[in-house]
């Protein structure tokens, strides 16, 4: 008994010990280089909101992660209608169109957005061939080209929790409301769309969140001249050896990512989300 007891004890602690060791550590490290490098102070923290460099690329960030989430959120809206409610021939083709990409890596996905967008490739050929343009269009190495990228791998994980809130409506209610005469466009609008927010809300913070954090796509698409802050972060640290302001900005996107992650679980119901 007193062996199980040991054990049992044991195993307890050995789950918070190993969280401690993962990630709190470097987390606390990280931090200790953003106060101490390159002296002990501030000074990191006042640059990040004082640096016109590091202040336009934030906003960059920020307006991106903006577009991308509102673009992503209203196609995987679509996308989960359909799924939830579409035909069986229309919910295959929304299961293949969802599933597929997670077996496509993120890397093979920005280098074909590449071959389709550069100068001399599929769209700006298809163009120049049916008379539309007279010269390529500049497409790579923008804005238009790193959303685009970040829209095709973030839509899918926009999809499940809309998806989930929407199957645990009841059809009863919008039945109910097709009964009393209601026409399907006020029985959406005032139905349906305000049963479904907490999804959307959901796919709102995690898409703006994976975003947010997003590297290779930017770095691809955007080809140096759109960076995002986790390429400006790598920059920092890997390229000018500022370990100190990289840190400082770490701890910004980590304290961002942290309040959106806050917000989910106070406004939202998690565990609504996998039923």
């Amino acid at each position: 008994m007193a062996a199980r007891l040991n054990i049992h004890t044991i195993a307890m602690w050995l789950l918070p010990a190993l969280f401690l060791a993962v990630y709190l550590a470097p987390l606390l490290g990280v931090f200790g280089w953003s106060v101490s490098r390159p002296e002990p102070g501030a000074e990191n923290y006042v640059r990040m909101l004082t640096d016109a460099d590091a202040l336009n690329i934030m906003l960059r960030t920020a307006r991106v992660c903006i577009l991308v989430t509102g673009i992503s959120v209203l196609l995987a809206y679509l996308m989960a209608y359909h799924w939830v409610f579409g035909s069986p021939a229309r919910k295959l083709f929304m299961e293949l169109c969802i599933f597929i990409p997670f077996w496509i890596s993120v890397l093979i996905r920005a280098f074909g957005w590449v071959v389709i967008l550069r100068n001399k490739g599929i769209l700006n050929e298809t163009l120049l061939s049916i008379g539309a343009i007279t010269e390529p269009l500049t497409l790579v190495r923008t804005e238009l080209s790193v959303i685009l990228g970040m829209v095709h791998f973030l839509v899918p994980f926009a999809v499940f929790p809309i998806a989930s809130v929407m199957r645990q409506i009841d059809s009863r209610v919008l039945l109910a409301s097709r009964g009393m005469g209601a026409n399907p466009a006020f029985t959406f609008w005032n139905v349906f769309l305000p049963l479904t927010i907490p999804g959307v809300l959901a796919s709102v913070i995690i898409v703006f969140v994976f975003a947010l954090g997003f590297f290779i796509t930017p770095a691809i698409l955007g080809g140096g001249k759109i960076v995002m802050i986790a390429e400006y972060i790598y920059i920092q640290m890997f390229q000018t050896s500022n370990w100190g302001f990289g840190a400082a900005l770490s701890i910004g996107v980590l304290a961002v990512v942290a309040a959106m992650a806050g917000l989910l679980f106070r406004v939202i119901r998690p565990e609504r989300l996998v039923k």
